[in-house]
């Protein structure tokens, strides 16, 4: 942004939830501007490993369970509908997303988790998928049991949505990267503030930034951040499993191709899910590529990273007003690790509520749902873990008794002068110190060996050895510390 503007919708956060909105929205003839604090399609969507489905493991029978067939009907119901969405989309505006229909399985190993995987297929087919239960599956190794449905999808996210940045900017809105949101007034108009100082002034604000970069609905309270890590290697084409796999033995491990080079496949391979802030993950890479290596008889790993999400103390994404007070602002996240799907699915519930026509599944998503029997366990839990961070963090020992005791490479939380540093010294020998305390709610970071971030357990935010923030809730810097 170079100056103040004003539009009728203004959308915070340019991934795919963010963009499918702004899509929705252009085409209704609002004017539509997306603020995105660094690229789009560049955060968490760009790290995602694309699947489009509505089988997310085991949630069918979650949801029956807990908030009735309907509500699983619903779901189900809305899912697919996001999928159909990103082919009709696709097709519609000429985008090669390199769009390919696969079936998907959630699948178990021993024949003692057989019966939760019979439920599961039951579950999914009373809510309207086409599910059904095999034992037979394209994986180069036997399972026990699979969750099939058929009529999924995996797509190209950046491909799709550079082209609907582009077609956002074509239909009379606006784009704006590198414009980091950082005040949110909520009158009539709203009014959005810059850390350039510039003013947005609209008539309704979305926040689509993952992890809700506002606290004033206290969804931090609700929200559950996990890390996800990503290998890959290249196969050939007459070695693809032909469909979308996942599992929740080993700690995750979930299985899909896409097309790569000279007709081969890449073979992308996610797991070892772990709260941001964890130690070894380095350790932990290895043991998932190990895993590659052993059950798909790959010699080389060519590609990794890493993914992020919040999990919901209901397991139901959190779409709607922002808060039980929010007139004309409204908020997406929540996804567990069901983005790519539930993020188109958040744009066209947002556009139809702003647009005054709810969609049949409004009231599932809505942010001001409470539950508190349904919730208590989950929510108890998650805000025990944070509490366990912002006290232990600050009594734990360091594996570091001061800076002099940091190997090159590697980095420590240390007390310096009686204040805690997170303090990373490169292979040239030179110190990076920071204050160790999260900008966002004041948790200590812990340091990621494998891509040298610091990160928050308590929320997610996670920040470069400069101290800039990578990911939100945080938006605010680490502040520098001298040696």
């Amino acid at each position: 942004m170079t100056g103040d503007i004003q539009v009728d919708v203004a959308v915070v956060g340019g991934g795919i939830a963010g963009l499918s909105t702004a899509w929705e929205l252009v085409r209704t003839g609002r004017s539509v501007a997306v603020l995105e604090a660094d690229r789009v399609a560049a955060g968490v969507t760009g790290y995602t490993t694309a699947k489009l489905t509505a089988l997310h493991t085991l949630i069918y029978t979650q949801l029956a369970a807990s908030a009735g067939a309907e509500a699983a009907r619903l779901y189900a119901q809305s899912q697919q509908d996001a999928i159909e969405h990103v082919r009709r989309t696709a097709a519609e505006a000429g985008i090669d997303c390199e769009w390919e229909r696969r079936a998907a399985y959630t699948y178990v190993e021993s024949a003692g988790e057989v019966e939760k995987i019979e439920a599961e297929a039951q579950a999914a087919a009373a809510a309207g998928l086409p599910a059904s239960f095999v034992t037979d599956t394209g994986l180069p190794y036997p399972v026990a049991g699979a969750v099939r449905v058929e009529d999924q999808a995996q797509f190209h996210p950046r491909r799709y949505l550079l082209a609907l940045a582009e077609a956002i900017v074509a239909g009379g809105g606006a784009v704006y990267e590198r414009t980091r949101v950082l005040g949110l007034d909520e009158g009539e108009p709203c009014r959005l503030t810059t850390e350039s100082g510039f003013t947005i002034t609209a008539t309704d604000v979305v926040v689509a930034t993952h992890y809700p970069v506002f606290d004033r609905a206290l969804l931090f309270s609700r929200l559950v951040p996990h890390r996800e890590l990503v290998v890959a290697a290249v196969i050939p084409a007459d070695r693809d499993p032909g469909g979308m796999y996942i599992t929740q033995a080993d700690n995750t491990r979930s299985v899909r191709t896409a097309p790569y080079a000279d007709g081969q496949r890449l073979l992308i391979v996610t797991g070892e899910s772990f709260t941001p802030g964890a130690d070894e993950v380095s350790a932990r890479y290895d043991r998932l590529a190990d895993w590659t290596r052993q059950r798909f008889g790959v010699e080389q790993i060519v590609y990794r990273w890493a993914a992020q999400d919040n999990h919901t103390t209901d397991k139901i994404p959190y779409v709607g007003r922002l808060h039980p007070g929010a007139e004309h602002t409204y908020v997406a996240t929540g996804y567990g690790g069901w983005g790519m799907s539930n993020g188109v699915m958040s744009g066209r519930l947002l556009a139809a509520l702003i647009d005054g026509r709810p969609l049949p599944w409004t009231d599932l998503y809505d942010p001001r749902r409470l539950h508190p029997l349904r919730e208590a366990g989950p929510f108890l839990k998650a805000q025990a873990k944070v509490a366990g961070h912002f006290v232990g963090d600050r009594l734990r020992r360091s594996r570091a008794d001061s800076v002099d005791d940091i190997a090159p490479g590697t980095a420590a939380v240390v007390r310096v002068g009686g204040e805690r540093c997170a303090v990373y010294r490169d292979e040239a020998g030179s110190l990076h110190a920071l204050s160790a305390i999260c900008t966002h709610l004041g948790c200590v970071v812990a340091f990621n060996d494998a891509e040298r971030t610091w990160e928050c357990p308590c929320h997610g935010s996670r920040f470069a050895i400069d101290g800039s923030v990578l990911q939100g809730p945080a938006n605010h810097p680490l502040q520098p510390r001298h040696q």
